[in-house]
């Protein structure tokens, strides 16, 4: 038989168990409600990343069209300033300088330049030749040259009178901007 005190305590722990079970099942379902849902992380990879995903691809796209034409647009004023330029010198009798060419000497050969044509020696070697000082100008150097003064590879020297020039020791290579004449 069951006592007084045997049978108190026993629905004092009974109490204790329900009363647990209580508070879990109330924690339980405290973990997601409709104002606060809980998220899993299937959720998140199946249905959140690819919508946030699309959303930047298209602002990005977005963004992108704009640059491309806003980068056209200043191309395109550019072009119009550079060709206004090239209208506005050629009407005031001006020329545009055309591109570096290849100029291959032979020992002996001169090459006489006129005011303003430049030239860089590639190959080979050469000396300068001029009725006048400075003979021409080093712009790689900063110094001038005086007749039968050696050029230097690879630096590039401006005439600065017609008639000045340079003669092929031995087979040279130049690359020649402006208007010369080889004899």
């Amino acid at each position: 038989m069951i006592t007084k005190k045997q049978l108190a305590g026993r629905v004092l722990i009974a109490g204790v168990i329900i009363a647990g079970l209580g508070g879990v099942v109330f924690a339980a379902g405290q973990q997601g409600t409709q104002s606060d849902p809980l998220v899993t992380l299937s959720y998140l990879n199946d249905k959140t990343t690819p919508d946030i995903l699309a959303q930047v691809d298209t602002k990005l796209s977005n963004r992108e069209s704009q640059l491309k034409t806003q980068l056209e647009s200043v191309g395109s004023d550019l072009s119009k300033q550079v060709s206004d330029k090239v209208s506005e010198n050629n009407a005031a009798g001006g020329t545009v300088m055309s591109a570096y060419s290849a100029v291959t000497l032979k020992a002996g050969q001169t090459l006489t330049a006129d005011a303003g044509c430049e030239l860089l020696l590639r190959t080979g070697s050469a000396v300068c030749v001029a009725s006048a000082a400075p003979g021409l100008v080093d712009m790689t150097g900063g110094a001038t040259l005086a007749s039968g003064g050696a050029l230097v590879a690879n630096h590039l020297y401006l005439a600065t009178e017609s008639g000045h020039g340079v003669k092929a020791s031995d087979a040279v290579t130049l690359m020649v901007r402006g208007d010369y004449q080889v004899s």
